[in-house]
């Protein structure tokens, strides 16, 4: 289907309000949808194209700068021309958390208390929580809120319905 020369691109939808933009046509906004999802992957892929491109010029020397400065991780900064490249390389600790478990009833066994040395949290899995006898789930309804996430809306053409 064609559309007006007026239509927006995507580049023009930025600078419009979004109650102008939802008074397209139906068949208008599942064109941009698909012309955004678009841009979105190749923009996903040349971000990704780039930063590896930065990491081939500069990880090297920012390992370097970071063994000299004594440490592994975090940023160091590197001049390059007229430019100082910051490359950060944040640390990601995990914890096997059945290890800690132990060690957290070691503490409890010697008397101490564990929340001086770790943060304890629970969760409860949805799917096994609806699946939960009612008189169970009735206990813990008082520790349960629910929240929603982003509401995602995509258009489809009839023939795509599942």
């Amino acid at each position: 289907m064609t559309f007006p020369q007026n239509t927006p691109s995507i580049d023009q939808l930025i600078n419009l309000p979004a109650g102008e933009i939802a008074q397209l046509p139906v068949e208008l906004l599942a064109a941009l949808q698909r012309e955004i999802d678009a841009a979105a992957k190749q923009m996903k892929a040349v971000t990704a194209r780039f930063s590896t491109a930065l990491e081939v010029r500069y990880a090297a020397r920012a390992a370097e700068a970071r063994r000299a400065c004594g440490k592994d991780t975090g940023t160091v900064r590197i001049v390059d021309g007229d430019f100082t490249v910051v490359a950060d390389l944040p640390k990601r600790v995990e914890w096997d958390q059945a290890k800690l478990a132990v060690m957290v009833e070691r503490i409890r066994a010697a008397g101490e208390d564990p929340a001086e040395y770790v943060e304890i949290s629970f969760k409860v899995p949805e799917r096994a929580y609806v699946a939960w006898p009612e008189a169970i789930r009735q206990g813990f309804e008082p520790a349960r809120t629910v929240k929603t996430g982003t509401l995602k809306i995509d258009l489809l053409p009839q023939e795509d319905r599942a």
